[in-house]
């Protein structure tokens, strides 16, 4: 402990290390956002194959995707990619964002995911102070950052993710974390069964479905990390911000009313707002509502 506390009186080498160990954390949460629903996919079929008893035979013969296996590799010529070619930004920098085997140009989308971790990550601990809180904070910075693009790639929100989130959450708040326990505990329920009621009011009203239950256990995920008092906060920021792109993608873009936008994003993006200005978001809140 007394080490920790050495760490956290030296600012350059807190946040040098937050940034280097972000950028890797950044370049790990590419792999589980292109792979983790190919694991989704694969179980769900094995588990199809198995309720519908489909021969041995005839079964997906693929080979199982894991965060670990197989090795990274080229989608374009397969060529394996080694290590120096996997360093967090400095790689895509050098090989000016071309693979070294075919020169095939590699989406942008990587490194910006491992700067944005890394801005993100010390952000954070610059917000909520150089404590072990702010550390664990990290986690659920992390968690909202791959919550986020998966939902805009595939419009899942694994519970791969989300339940564990939430369970942490309310963990580290039993320890005395962000908020009080009491507050981590009616902020998950009320999380959960506000957005489950809106889902089952707009069903019985419409006959459709208007989100998905990855959103439940999101929105839960937060109010375990938040507590209760700034549900409405992040309720209200999601639900304008959301409402705001779903107008802008149909009149500028022609997007369909029947296609489905996906919320977990605009509920992760408030999530943020209010880990880092919690207190003074609850203060704005309260006082509006005269409370």
């Amino acid at each position: 402990m007394a080490l920790l506390d050495v760490f956290f009186a030296t600012p350059w080498l807190l946040y040098l290390t937050i940034t280097l160990v972000s950028l890797c954390i950044g370049s790990f949460l590419n792999v589980v956002i292109l792979r983790l629903p190919k694991m989704m996919h694969q179980e769900w079929r094995c588990q199809c194959e198995e309720f519908l008893e489909v021969p041995e035979k005839a079964r997906n013969r693929d080979e199982p995707v894991t965060l670990s296996k197989p090795a990274s590799t080229c989608p374009s010529c397969g060529h394996r990619i080694r290590a120096w070619e996997n360093i967090p930004v400095v790689s895509y920098l050098l090989l000016r964002g071309k693979c070294a085997s075919c020169k095939t140009g590699i989406s942008p989308r990587y490194p910006i995911i491992e700067a944005l971790t890394a801005i993100f990550s010390v952000v954070t601990v610059a917000v909520l102070g150089p404590n072990t809180t702010a550390l664990w904070a990290l986690v659920l910075v992390w968690c909202l950052i791959a919550l986020t693009v998966i939902d805009f790639d595939t419009q899942l929100l694994p519970d791969n993710i989300t339940l564990p989130l939430l369970w942490l959450g309310l963990i580290l708040n039993y320890f005395g974390g962000l908020t009080e326990f009491t507050n981590a505990f009616w902020g998950a329920v009320a999380g959960y069964l506000s957005l489950w009621s809106v889902y089952w009011l707009f069903k019985l009203v419409t006959g459709k479905e208007g989100m998905g239950h990855g959103d439940f256990k999101l929105l839960a995920a937060l109010g375990a990390w938040l507590g209760w008092q700034l549900l409405p906060a992040v309720i209200l920021m999601s639900s304008v911000v959301g409402a705001v792109v779903g107008i802008a993608l149909m009149v500028f873009r022609k997007h369909g009313r029947e296609v489905p936008i996906p919320f977990g994003p605009y509920l992760a993006s408030a999530g943020l707002l209010c880990l880092w200005f919690g207190p003074q978001i609850k203060t704005f809140w309260f006082a509006f509502l005269g409370v």
